[in-house]
């Protein structure tokens, strides 16, 4: 059954190659707690976030699971967090047996060969011939999007380096001078927020790439345009809430990033005027902005959504709330494998790089099956489909909460 075709009240199973296997059944009941709502647990956050063998949270409902092994005398949450701690065992081993290269040099090597590129994307920029120009545009397009959302995605997982000194500078760069935006904004709510409360309601449910008063064909195919304007203004928004000495840093790096694409634009490519720069600027920055967006949406919306008082546990709440998508050749290379193919991986150990990701891929999606939990792939086509089909009810209405109440 696809998954496109689940009623989301009641949801019965796992999708894997188009079957369903039991775990279990989901209804819709209560109301999502008001916008605002301090994150519960809050000292528990970074710890849901990054490590790998969370404790229980105050609040969270004991539900039984199919595939959780049951002992006498061990209550639910225990038997949870042992499966979590076996899967973490597993992969922890994978970790260690693994060199540098794997951990780190394969998605730095990717990182290098794009700014290396730079060069090259500028000067065919300078051609008046088409072919040279859009090779140019191209070029320029998949560098910027690997830097900005492969690189500021694992600088915000501290994901590049060993080194957590390291790790900040990486997300500066990253984050500040090459998406001009907010490292400790974008820390705090990747990181923080929407890993620590997966698909929890007002918290980590993938509100804010909502925009309810434009309509589908807006949002999917046109919205995705103004990214890269929109992107700095949020950003300028957002610093606000940092303090002052970090909100001058982060505007000194955001001018310096777009200054320096605009100024290599006119003194390297030749462009004669500011608008014309201006103008490749914008499509350089968006040529990967739709699938950026519907990645966001595709891989969380639209699955189980619960109520912080009564999300399950981290095993439960990432393998429920998580998509992942085929391989694709661009966008593993742009976004990396643990934005596409490897989501649920990646939520599950955040702190692992992409490549790290793809390795221990097999383990995680064999063990998940194993034990019954649910496993979610689906393809970018009917993910489409689904939220061109059912936009309203996914993008404009509130999603309806999901209560575990058994084995089925």
């Amino acid at each position: 059954m696809p998954l496109e075709d689940r009623d989301p009240a009641r949801w019965r199973g796992q999708q894997v190659n188009g079957e369903v296997s039991g775990t279990p059944q989901l209804r819709g009941t209560g109301d999502p707690p008001p916008w605002g709502t301090p994150a519960p647990d809050g000292s528990r956050t970074e710890a849901m976030a990054e490590g790998w063998e969370p404790g229980p949270a105050p609040g969270d409902r004991d539900v039984t699971f199919g595939g959780a092994p049951q002992r006498a005398g061990q209550e639910p949450w225990q038997r949870e967090e042992a499966l979590m701690g076996e899967l973490s065992e597993l992969v922890q081993k994978v970790v260690k047996s693994s060199s540098w290269w794997e951990r780190h040099g394969v998605d730095i090597s990717i990182l290098t060969c794009s700014f290396l590129l730079l060069p090259a994307g500028f000067l065919c920029l300078r051609s008046a011939q088409a072919i040279p120009f859009l090779v140019g545009v191209l070029t320029l397009g998949v560098v910027h999007h690997t830097l900005t959302v492969k690189g500021s995605h694992l600088a915000s997982h501290n994901a590049l380096t060993e080194s957590k000194s390291w790790g900040k500078v990486w997300a500066i760069f990253f984050i500040e001078l090459c998406s001009a935006f907010t490292a400790e904004q974008a820390t705090y709510n990747h990181v923080k927020i929407h890993h620590g409360y997966t698909n929890v309601i007002g918290l980590g449910d993938s509100s804010t790439w909502k925009v309810p008063f434009l309509n589908r064909y807006i949002y999917m195919f046109i919205a995705p345009l103004a990214v890269p304007i929109i992107t700095p203004l949020v950003a300028l928004d957002l610093l606000r809430n940092v303090e002052w000495k970090a909100a001058l840093r982060t505007l000194c790096c955001m001018f310096l990033g777009l200054y320096c694409h605009y100024w290599l634009l006119l003194h390297v490519s030749g462009f004669q005027s500011p608008w014309s720069a201006l103008l490749c600027m914008l499509l350089t920055r968006s040529l990967l902005a739709h699938p950026y967006i519907h990645v966001n949406i595709f891989q969380h919306i639209g699955l189980p959504m619960f109520a912080a008082d009564r999300k399950p546990k981290r095993i439960h709440l990432m393998s429920l709330g998580v998509l992942n998508l085929p391989r694709n050749a661009l966008l593993d290379w742009s976004f990396g494998h643990s934005l596409i193919s490897c989501h649920v991986e990646h939520h599950l150990f955040p702190g692992l790089s992409d490549n790290m990701c793809l390795k221990i891929k097999p383990i995680v999606s064999q063990y998940l099956k194993q034990k019954k939990l649910p496993y979610n792939e689906d393809t970018y086509t009917s993910r489409l489909r689904l939220f061109l089909r059912r936009y309203e009810e996914l993008m404009v209405h509130a999603p309806p909460i999901t209560e575990l109440v058994g084995i089925q």
